[in-house]
C-alpha cells in the first residue's frame, strides 16, 4: 500500500506518543483523586437487587456498553439503555430494584438529563461517572464519580479521547472491585464465557480430554520390549504405561525412549531380552481425572513431556492424553 506523498512518518510516531502520554496522565491524574465516593458508589452498586442500568450518549454510550458488558461478565448483572430510546419507551426497563450508571463527559447531553428527573422519581441509585461535578448529572446524581481530564488527545482539544479513556478506566476500576467484594472466582467467570477459549481453558477437565478403556496403551512390568512396542504402535500415543496387577502405574515407555534404547544397544539380541520393567520410566508425573486439561498441558510444557498417564484416586490407571488431545480440545 503506497502512503500519500504528504505522510510524515516521524511526525505520526510523535502524534501516537503525545496521545497516549496525555491519556496515561489523565488516568494518573483520576487515580490521584479518587476519594470515599468510589467506596459510596460501590455500596450503592453491591446493594443492588436487580441490575446495574448503565447509560450514556454519543461516544459515552459506546463506552457504557464495554462496561456493563464487563460488568456482567464479573459478577456484577448488568445492561445498556440508550438514553434517546428511554425517553420513548426503553425507561421501562428499569425497575425499582435496579441501579442507573450515567456516563456524560459534559454531564449535559439532552438526552441523558432528560430522563434523570423521572429515574429519581423511582427512587433507584444514580451513580455518576462525568467530568463536571456541578453539572446536571452531576446535581442529580446520589454519587458523583470525577472523571474529569486536563484536555483531549485530540489536538483541536474537541474529539472525545482522553476523556473516554477515563470513563473507561472508571468503569473498569468499579467492574474489579466489585469482582474482588463479591469473592468472583475464575472458574465464576469461566461460566459467563462457556463457548470461548478461556471457557475452554477453565472448564474442560481431563476427563473430558484423556483417552480410556482400550484406547489406554499399557503392559504389564513382565512385558517383552517387543510387547511393549506393538502396544505403542497400536494406541498411537507415543507411550505406553507400564501397570501392575491391581492397574497402579509403575512407569512409562516413551518413543524417545525407544531411539534412545536402540542407540545404545548392541544389536537384535540385546534388545530380545528386555522387559517392560527394565526399560521403563519409574514414578513418571501423572494427572487426574478431575484436574483441569489446562493444568496437564502446564505439567507436559514444563518439563517438556508430550504425554501424561491418568490416575485415579487409588493411583490405579484410567487414561491417557498427548499434546495433540489437548490440541483438538482447543485448550492449547
Amino acid at each position: 500500500m503506497q502512503l500519500p506523498p504528504t505522510f510524515d512518518a516521524a511526525l505520526a510516531a510523535r502524534r501516537a506518543k503525545e496521545t497516549l502520554d496525555i491519556e496515561a496522565q489523565a488516568i494518573t491524574a483520576m487515580a490521584a483523586r479518587l476519594d470515599d465516593r468510589f467506596a459510596q458508589a460501590m455500596s450503592l452498586l453491591l446493594a443492588c437487587q436487580g441490575r446495574v442500568v448503565v447509560t450514556g450518549m454519543g461516544k459515552s454510550g459506546h463506552i457504557g456498553r464495554k462496561i456493563a458488558a464487563t460488568l456482567a461478565s464479573t459478577g456484577t448483572p448488568a445492561m445498556f439503555v440508550h438514553p434517546a430510546e428511554a425517553s420513548h419507551g426503553d425507561l421501562g426497563m428499569i425497575t425499582p430494584g435496579d441501579a442507573v450508571l450515567a456516563i456524560s463527559n459534559s454531564g449535559e447531553s439532552e438526552e441523558l438529563t432528560a430522563i434523570l428527573p423521572l429515574i429519581k422519581r423511582m427512587g433507584v441509585p444514580l451513580v455518576a461517572i462525568t467530568g463536571r461535578l456541578a453539572s446536571t448529572l452531576g446535581r442529580h446524581a446520589d454519587v458523583v464519580l470525577d472523571a474529569a481530564v486536563d484536555k483531549e488527545a485530540c489536538p483541536h482539544n474537541l474529539a472525545p479521547t482522553a476523556s473516554t479513556t477515563a470513563q473507561l478506566a472508571m468503569g473498569d476500576a468499579l467492574a474489579v472491585a466489585l469482582l474482588d467484594a463479591r469473592g468472583f472466582r475464575a472458574d465464576d467467570f469461566a461460566r459467563s464465557h462457556p463457548g470461548g477459549a478461556l471457557g475452554r481453558k477453565l472448564l474442560t477437565h481431563v476427563r473430558d480430554v484423556m483417552r480410556q478403556g482400550d484406547e489406554v496403551p499399557r503392559v504389564g512390568a513382565g512385558a517383552s520390549l517387543m510387547e511393549l512396542m506393538r502396544e505403542m504402535s497400536a494406541k498411537g500415543l507415543g507411550a505406553s504405561a507400564v501397570v501392575d496387577d491391581d492397574g497402579r502405574v509403575l512407569g512409562i515407555f516413551t518413543d524417545g525412549d525407544l531411539r534412545r534404547l536402540i542407540e545404545r544397544s548392541e544389536g537384535p539380541a540385546d534388545l530380545r531380552s528386555l522387559r517392560a520393567a527394565d526399560v521403563m520410566h519409574p514414578r513418571p508425573r501423572t494427572v487426574r481425572e478431575d484436574d483441569l486439561a489446562v493444568s496437564a498441558a502446564e505439567l507436559m510444557e514444563a518439563h517438556r513431556i508430550t504425554s501424561v498417564l491418568v490416575v485415579d484416586g487409588d493411583d490405579r490407571l484410567c487414561g491417557a492424553m498427548n499434546s495433540n488431545d489437548l490440541m483438538r480440545a482447543k485448550v492449547i
